[in-house]
């Protein structure tokens, strides 16, 4: 943890002017792969670059003090992060999914039950009842995304904790989206948060990683145990440039968050669009828990087409500012088509269940002016 208290203190200064050898005022990147010992069962801080390394663990003192965590563990993916906490649970573990969750998680969930390893149902959380049904099965596990990919669907994770604690389940929330800038999901009940680094905290699109935060020192012991003994820790180079990246997340998400909610307004009075999915906006279903339990709306958007499937690829052809391509949160803005992209593993009826039409496209807003993105999606719906 960090003697410093504000999220943009803690951004700016952990790691800030502590090299003993040299006195580097950024921390120096280790690449080494071995450390020596001082002597025969004479072992330093460090042995090996597998189980730790001192560049990675700035970035895991960074966020775990940004998420008021007891520590974290960096991985070499957001999906390695995800995997990671299944570790902890035991054979045929039940999980409480979000039926409209990351592709990608549903992918690794789905694939883990065919093996017998978890036992997964996936409901829509914010409805009580579905909800109340599943936890009453007794989970070892909720997984909590909120808002969710790509929807936007935001759920009370306070609510969510507070029922799976009574029925003795754990809560791991994904906090991707939102960054713990605007959101910090141990504070409100969850044990453990992971992030793929790859978007918001790294910001820049040139590095894939991922992390895990937990509220226990023992559970971060066993996670660290599990990482080393699968080898899933980040390496120290993608930890150097998500810390480099880290720096600016204030900055970045504050821009990038402002003209989410403009871009936001200025769709939802376009006649081109079935509609816009946006926390930020006053008729959201989920607004008032996202202002509730967020310090912002964050600058992720879907938006939903008029007409049929055939409208999408000439609205993409059409874009000059936004980059059909995965991933998000970098300083450029990117575009998705989730039912052929981010959510193409997702079986065709589950992708239904969860809303996800051929029409539904996913915003990820970067640090362009406002006003250029807006015209160009204009240009393109006209």
């Amino acid at each position: 943890m960090t003697k410093f208290e504000s999220d943009e203190t803690i951004l700016a200064s952990i790691g800030v002017d502590e090299d003993p050898g040299q006195g580097a005022v950024m921390p120096p990147l280790y690449l080494s792969s071995s450390y020596s010992l001082e002597g025969f069962q004479k072992k330093r801080a460090y042995d090996y670059g597998r189980t730790a390394n001192p560049t990675r663990d700035v970035l895991a003192r960074t966020l775990a003090a940004l998420e008021q965590g007891a520590g974290a563990v960096i991985t070499s993916s957001g999906m390695a992060a995800i995997d990671l906490v299944l570790n902890l649970l035991d054979a045929g573990a039940l999980i409480v999914a979000p039926h409209d969750c990351y592709g990608g998680t549903w992918r690794l969930f789905e694939a883990r039950a065919k093996k017998k390893q978890i036992e997964v149902v996936y409901v829509d959380q914010g409805d009580a009842a579905a909800l109340s049904g599943a936890l009453a099965r007794k989970p070892a596990l909720v997984w909590i995304e909120t808002p969710s990919n790509p929807l936007m669907r935001v759920v009370d994770v306070e609510a969510i904790a507070k029922a799976a604690k009574a029925v003795g389940a754990r809560v791991a929330a994904d906090n991707t989206f939102l960054s713990p800038l605007l959101l910090k999901p141990l504070a409100i009940g969850a044990d453990f948060v992971v992030h793929s680094t790859t978007k918001f905290l790294n910001g820049h699109s040139d590095v894939v990683g991922g992390a895990v935060i937990a509220k226990s020192a023992d559970d971060v012991e066993q996670l660290k145990w599990w990482a080393n003994c699968c080898g899933v820790t980040g390496a120290p180079f993608d930890c150097w440039l998500t810390l480099r990246g880290l720096r600016t997340l204030s900055v970045r998400l504050e821009r990038q968050q402002k003209s989410a909610a403009k871009i936001a307004t200025a769709l939802a009075k376009n006649a081109g669009l079935r509609a816009v999915h946006y926390p930020g906006l006053a008729n959201h279903s989920g607004h008032a828990i996202a202002a509730r339990q967020q310090k912002g709306f964050g600058s992720m958007l879907s938006i939903d087409l008029a007409g049929d499937v055939s409208v999408a690829p000439g609205f993409l052809d059409r874009l000059q500012r936004f980059t059909l391509a995965q991933s998000l949160g970098g300083v450029e803005s990117l575009i998705s088509h989730p039912a052929t992209m981010t959510h193409a593993a997702m079986a065709p009826e589950a992708r239904v269940r969860a809303g996800i039409t051929d029409t539904l496209l996913r915003l990820s807003i970067g640090l362009e002016h406002e006003d250029d993105l807006i015209a160009d999606l204009e240009q393109a719906l006209r």
